[in-house]
């Protein structure tokens, strides 16, 4: 597990330097095809392994970053990782620059789960519904997901709230309404005469 300080501040400190260097969105680019690798078990065992030498996980690292093309900034800044001991937090920090990224360019992450594939049509219509509201910044990341479960309708997920609009989530409700004691009910049979 990442120490988000730690992360924090060693994504804060790549982001300065490739704004200084104005190699940000390319540096982003970077991060990403880092953290595709990381998806792989392999990757993910050598970077939080005690066995493996730094000097080993330096080479490895320095090939993998050179077949995917890295920028030597990108390059630099994971040897340095590895020589301070803090590759087993590389995940943790590629994850908080995504996030510290997206707050400078005003991208919104918004997860949209519906119960059957939406169109392009309809998602485009999503993120305008959510921009014009207000509810997001003007660039939306839009993940979209599949559950048939929901039954119908979405539920969407951003900036920590949860909209469900399901039709499962409207059942439940209507599920619960009818289960409650009905305070109304005419009591005639309870009336003295």
């Amino acid at each position: 597990m990442t120490n988000h300080r730690v992360a924090a501040r060693y994504a804060k400190s790549l982001i300065e330097l490739a704004q200084e260097r104005k190699q940000l969105d390319g540096i982003k680019s970077d991060v990403d095809s880092l953290l595709a690798m990381a998806e792989n078990r392999e990757f993910a065992l050598l970077l939080s392994s005690p066995v493996v030498n730094p000097s080993k996980k330096k080479a490895i690292l320095a090939t993998l970053l050179e077949k995917a093309e890295a920028d030597e900034l990108t390059k630099a800044f994971v040897r340095i990782l590895v020589e301070k001991g803090r590759e087993k937090d590389l995940v943790g920090i590629l994850k908080e620059f995504i996030a510290q990224y997206k707050v400078i360019n005003h991208i919104s992450t918004v997860k949209l789960t519906s119960a059957a594939p939406l169109t392009e049509e309809v998602l485009n219509s999503v993120k305008q519904q959510l921009i014009a509201g207000g509810k997001t910044e003007k660039n939306i990341d839009l993940h979209t997901a599949i559950d048939p479960s929901i039954m119908g309708g979405f539920i969407l997920e951003f900036d920590g709230n949860v909209y469900d609009a399901s039709v499962a989530h409207k059942l439940k409700q209507m599920k619960k309404e009818l289960q409650r004691p009905n305070l109304y009910q005419n009591r005639v049979g309870d009336q003295p005469a």
